[in-house]
């Protein structure tokens, strides 16, 4: 059986049901403010923050080298994507639980669970996207595609907004830990939902690309790198550009070691981040076929390059919704961007290889959460800001390589 119009139709609704809840759960649990402060809060250090945030954004990115050899072998993989979203369901539930109870557990392991369940969701979610990238390639007409992205970022965006404020009001109800523990608990709820919409999905276009072993694997992608001039500059893209998606939570540990933020703050900063989203969703929906995604990349990196310099150039306290807002903005273009440019440059065969490929472009954004741990620690935040900068520059150049026509 083949795609057709009707099943596309069906897959990109179901589709949407998953993105709408999802965004639901991303609020109550977003990984740029609501995690590091709630790890702050714990008792967490900036190294500690550092090794969260590299598990959050870049390993559990690249994990996803790991599990590509092995989800390649399959025609469908309907049921590695609720495997993975299963297990975040689960994770979320624990992290809700475990803070409720926390008053009942030794002090010295609540960290120690909060990496645990964290890492669980995180990895988790990898393993969803490898097969969740290649569904969506095969599931959605190529000429809807573009559509959803710009329709679920608009969709998105309305219950983004809406939810923010619902977060906001929740953090500031109760103190640490609970206003976490119900935090957690709604994410729970509203992931569970979004599973509902892969359950609905008809995965009807077989794709497999035969892996016989990691070796195996790694010799596709030495041939895919010298066939496929722009993949190159597209994991030179990434590994450079998406260091950005990791600088919030060290603002989060900056404002509360500087200036004594509270959690009302983080409901304020989660806020000033949608807004920022959203109004970048709307603008890329309504002109959706008339941007090239070039340009989109380009606007990236001067926004996420501006804002460490703001802060480092402010004389007084920095205004921390302004630079939040603006978090909201690169947050969409990167990713926006980033799926779009992937699905380009891959076809319906290797999407999954490719997939686990950006994988091994997350590399640079896995070491560096880490690696700015200590030096802020060690030397300050001034030396990170810089160090930031330095390697968002960088990414001009691979971007200028790609040349991405649409």
């Amino acid at each position: 059986m083949t795609l057709t119009p009707s099943i596309s139709k069906r897959n990109f609704y179901s589709l949407l049901w998953h993105a709408g809840f999802l965004a639901l759960a991303q609020v109550f649990m977003d990984v740029d403010t609501i995690v590091p402060a709630m790890l702050v809060d714990a008792g967490g250090s900036a190294v500690q923050v550092g090794i969260l945030t590299a598990i959050m954004l870049g390993g559990s990115s690249f994990t996803q080298l790991i599990y590509a050899p092995f989800i390649s072998n399959y025609h469908f993989k309907k049921k590695f994507l609720l495997l993975g979203i299963n297990s975040r369901v689960l994770s979320l539930l624990g992290l809700s639980l475990m803070l409720y109870f926390s008053s009942m557990i030794d002090e010295s392991n609540i960290i120690w669970l909060i990496f645990i369940l964290i890492s669980i969701f995180s990895f988790g979610g990898a393993f969803a996207n490898v097969s969740y990238t290649d569904i969506l390639g095969k599931s959605v007409m190529p000429d809807s595609r573009k559509s959803f992205f710009s329709i679920r970022q608009v969709f998105v965006g309305i219950i983004l907004f809406f939810s923010a404020l619902l977060a906001k009001r929740i953090l500031s109800l109760e103190q640490y830990p609970i206003n976490y523990s119900y935090m957690f608990f709604i994410a729970f709820g509203a992931l569970f939902i979004a599973s509902l919409g892969f359950w609905n999905i008809k995965e009807v276009t077989p794709s497999r690309m035969a892996v016989k072993s990691p070796k195996h694997f790694f010799q596709l992608i030495v041939i895919e790198l010298k066939q496929n001039k722009k993949l190159k500059y597209f994991l030179g893209f990434i590994n450079t550009m998406g260091i950005s998606i990791s600088l919030l939570p060290f603002i989060i540990l900056y404002a509360k070691e500087f200036y004594g933020t509270q959690s009302a703050d983080t409901g304020i900063f989660l806020l000033y981040k949608i807004i920022g989203s959203v109004a970048t969703g709307f603008i890329l929906f309504f002109l959706a076929g008339r941007y090239k995604y070039r340009y989109l990349l380009y606007g990236s990196v001067s926004l996420a390059f501006i804002l460490p310099l703001f802060i480092l150039l402010s004389p007084e306290i920095p205004s921390f919704v302004t630079i939040f807002f603006i978090g909201g903005i690169i947050f969409t273009a990167y990713y926006i961007s980033m799926n779009g440019v992937l699905l380009e440059v891959s076809g319906t065969e290797n999407r999954t290889l490719y997939t686990g490929i950006t994988g091994a472009g997350n590399l640079l954004p896995a070491i560096f959460p880490l690696l700015g741990g200590f030096i802020i620690k060690y030397f300050g935040f001034q030396p990170f800001f810089i160090l930031f900068m330095i390697i968002i520059l960088s990414s001009v150049f691979f971007i200028y390589k790609l040349n991405c026509k649409k």
